[in-house]
């Protein structure tokens, strides 16, 4: 069955842009669309999708108010109903409230096809996603509030090779699989085989976590750059 998906943006012209790009994907159903979170929420309980593309700023209702209600209410009605929330730049405060509000995932509105494709079906799977940028950002500003290394164990890094420990870094840094491999001149396969092992030995479920102990053991510091 295909992914089922909600398209919630202000803008008819980003709405149409992601649908042409969702439907030439035999994987995912483009099951509805709505302008503001009122008729997000309307559309959500009518049409029971398995992801809503939310957008955050809209008027009357915005995405992270509408977020809150359709997940209220899914988990109220039994329905696994998920929201991936779209975010630009400059608007943290709203991603960290939409991470309260209980999304999945996070992507930046200029997300290449293929990533948002993927993104889509990983939060279909139950699984968590963030653009590798808005993580970078939200734990440079918020790392005062990560657990104490002291309070707790660091993560055993002994484990990793020198270059898993490298790839971290760079993985905490905010950069893709993709820059990644140019930054050490490796193909992208070795570096997604290079992240799988820092997932498989660290313990962890995903790229975000690893952010947060890469953090937490000190590999990288907020404010740091990644030369």
């Amino acid at each position: 069955m295909p992914i089922s998906v909600l398209l919630v943006d202000d803008q008819p012209l980003l709405r149409t842009g992601f649908r042409l790009i969702l439907e030439s994907e035999p994987e995912v159903s483009v099951i509805g669309e709505a302008a503001d979170g009122r008729e997000a929420v309307a559309g959500a309980k009518r049409l029971l999708p398995d992801v809503v593309l939310m957008d955050i700023r809209m008027p009357g209702k915005d995405g992270i108010e509408a977020t809150r209600e359709i997940l209220a209410w899914a988990a109220g009605a039994g329905q696994q109903v998920r929201v991936l929330v779209l975010t630009t730049f400059d608007l943290d405060e709203y991603v960290v409230e939409a991470l309260r509000a209980g999304a999945s995932g996070f992507l930046l509105k200029d997300v290449p096809p293929d990533d948002l494709v993927a993104a889509i079906r990983v939060v279909a799977e139950g699984d968590a996603i963030v653009a590798p940028s808005v993580t970078r950002r939200l734990l440079d500003r918020f790392s005062h509030q990560l657990p104490s290394t002291r309070a707790r164990p660091a993560p055993r890094l002994e484990h990793l090779t020198e270059r898993e420990r490298e790839v971290l870094r760079l993985l905490a840094r905010g950069l893709s699989n993709a820059e990644i491999a140019r930054r050490l001149v490796v193909s992208e396969t070795t570096v997604k085989t290079h992240v799988g092992n820092v997932l498989t030995k660290l313990g962890l479920r995903d790229r975000v976590q690893a952010v947060v102990h890469a953090y937490e053991a000190g590999i990288v510091r907020p404010g740091e750059g990644d030369d």
